[in-house]
């Protein structure tokens, strides 16, 4: 049993990425539908008011530190969380180690021309991977019974999920038992990174927990979303 914090009611994992992928190994092997979540303080933020998100977070079977906000919030309550997990690392990852072990893959939004776009870039990375299915994000709900079908028939063992939060999170947790997929894992805007239509902040800003200035330097209609981050530290401070 994983070792977990609360941070403003939401319990996140303390673990490593190599603790993340052998927890993800152990649901394939089981065979056991889990929800993989990627938590940032945005995402936190947002479960302090919608409360189906706050549920699904409390009830997934994986959060991970995602942002470097949320390991500060654990690491200032005294918790030890090891290293932050990206959504984009934790995704780069699975695809090597599916690569390795032969696991079936399905990629489940962004746009049609992203998402064949990430599709080539996979096969050009793995051209022995097995990818059982390919469909773009956008969708209207009478398309929705399909989408499940195709993906109960292509029978992947891990579902990467490009809705962005919280739609991503809420579609998996609505239709977990239906798809019965392994992993489920919603991997927010990593399709478009890996797709070339955003890029990936420099590796010193990685470092230096600056993603997020990047981010709002190439998307700056994301600035009101982006105040979200002083919010949280204030509000995990005063929680403490």
């Amino acid at each position: 049993m994983n070792k977990q914090v609360s941070i403003l009611g939401v319990s996140v994992d303390c673990v490593s990425m190599e603790e993340t992928l052998d927890k993800i190994e152990k649901s394939i092997e089981q065979k056991k539908p889990s929800l993989v979540a990627t938590a940032n303080a945005e995402m936190i933020m947002l479960a302090q008011k919608d409360r189906e998100l706050f549920r699904i977070l409390n009830e997934a079977s994986l959060v991970i530190a995602d942002g470097a906000g949320v390991v500060f919030a654990a690491r200032y309550k005294k918790a030890y969380i090891k290293e932050r997990v990206t959504g984009f690392d934790l995704t780069q990852k699975l695809l090597s180690l599916s690569n390795k072990k032969n696991y079936k893959i399905f990629l489940f939004g962004t746009s049609e021309l992203n998402i064949k776009n990430v599709e080539q870039k996979i096969n050009h990375l793995y051209p022995e991977l097995n990818i059982v299915g390919v469909r773009n994000g956008f969708f209207s709900e009478h398309e929705e019974k399909e989408i499940i079908e195709q993906i109960k028939k292509a029978n992947p063992d891990i579902l990467f999920l490009g809705l962005g939060v919280p739609k991503q999170e809420k579609w998996i947790a609505k239709n977990l038992k239906d798809i019965n997929v392994p992993v489920c894992i919603g991997v927010g805007g990593t399709f478009d990174i890996m797709s070339g239509s955003l890029k990936r902040a420099p590796l010193w800003m990685q470092k230096n927990h600056l993603e997020w200035l990047y981010r709002l330097y190439q998307e700056p209609k994301r600035f009101f979303r982006m105040m979200a981050l002083p919010k949280f530290v204030f509000k995990v401070i005063l929680e403490k």
